[in-house]
């Protein structure tokens, strides 16, 4: 009777094992960084955004929502949609153009006229929208960084 017993046990616990699957990889947060910043001719700004997936997951980006604010300034609206396809540990770029405020315009040249030498804090906030390769439905993540504008020497109206 033990051994019909043991052999029940055995039998439901390979069960059990064989429904669990593959384990999940963790998932987190992704980096939004501004790589470069270029001051069109018709007074826009173009930023190269890098999203850096710091998942052990790969995830399927779909779309960013947030805001720049250079300084103590008044933010502006930061949205873009794409499909960026990003492995694990792995960074992609996307190109978005924004209108910035007066005062923004009025501290980039300020900004341009220092050189190499100047720099210019700002802070960028937000939600990326990304599917982790795991799961069935994409979901938000909040980020929220802070870095500095330089000038690149040599390439005008150009910054990193």
């Amino acid at each position: 009777m033990k051994r019909i017993l043991r052999l029940i046990a055995l039998g439901a616990l390979l069960t059990g094992l064989a429904a669990c699957g593959p384990p999940k990889k963790s998932v987190f947060p992704p980096t939004v960084t501004i790589q470069e910043m270029s001051v069109r001719p018709d007074g826009q700004w173009q930023l190269t955004v890098r999203i850096q997936n710091n998942s052990y997951a790969g995830m399927e980006f779909h779309s960013l929502d947030g805001e720049l604010k250079i300084g103590d300034g008044v933010p502006v609206r930061l949205h873009a949609s794409f499909d960026l396809d990003i492995p694990s540990f792995a960074g992609d770029v996307t190109q978005i153009n924004i209108l910035p405020t007066n005062e923004m315009t009025t501290a980039i040249k300020t900004l341009a006229g220092k050189g190499s030498a100047g720099s210019l804090a700002y802070s960028l906030a937000g939600r990326a929208n990304a599917k982790p390769e795991q799961e069935k439905v994409a979901r938000d993540f909040n980020f929220h960084g802070n870095d500095w504008f330089s000038p690149v020497p040599g390439i005008p109206n150009t910054y990193r």
